[in-house]
């Protein structure tokens, strides 16, 4: 991993380049992480320019995309997170979900209009779950699930 600090504009300049190319090649963010070896939500939002990728899964990511050597490197670098701009809630338990909603926004939004189109998740036909469960290294872990329904975007 490359721990040089950048301009943050050339991570958000190549998030662009790389959903240009996976456009262009027709490529699916599971396609993409699939080369990689890691989760599609990891390298989607490390795509997007939320997380630095190992070397070997920049490469292959550069690779399956069409991008230069260049590219595969600030892949690797360790990106200025937030990806939604606005005003940053002082509630430490709402900090931290703003905080998941930055680094993960974009991913989520990529992820679902691949899956389902150009739409939103609705927020009024929704339901939302949180759990206690066991962590396997010791502890315990929150595990929150969203559930919206789906609504397409209707053209008029």
């Amino acid at each position: 991993m490359v721990h040089a600090q950048l301009d943050p504009s050339a991570r958000q300049a190549l998030a662009v380049v790389a959903v240009e190319a996976k456009t262009r090649k027709d490529l699916s963010w599971q396609q993409i992480a699939d080369v990689t070896g890691l989760s599609v939500a990891f390298v989607t939002a490390a795509l997007l320019g939320q997380h630095p990728l190992p070397a070997d899964a920049a490469k292959a990511a550069a690779e399956i995309l069409g991008l230069d050597d260049d590219a595969a490197r600030l892949l690797q670098t360790i990106p200025t997170r937030g990806s939604i701009p606005g005003g940053v809630p002082t509630d430490p338990t709402v900090y931290r979900f703003h905080e998941m909603l930055q680094v993960y926004g974009t991913t989520l939004k990529a992820l679902v209009h691949e899956q389902f189109g150009d739409g939103i998740i609705s927020a009024i036909n929704f339901k939302l779950d949180v759990k206690k469960v066991a962590d396997p290294e010791g502890g315990e872990r929150a595990v929150i699930t969203l559930d919206g329904k789906y609504l397409p975007t209707k053209p008029f």
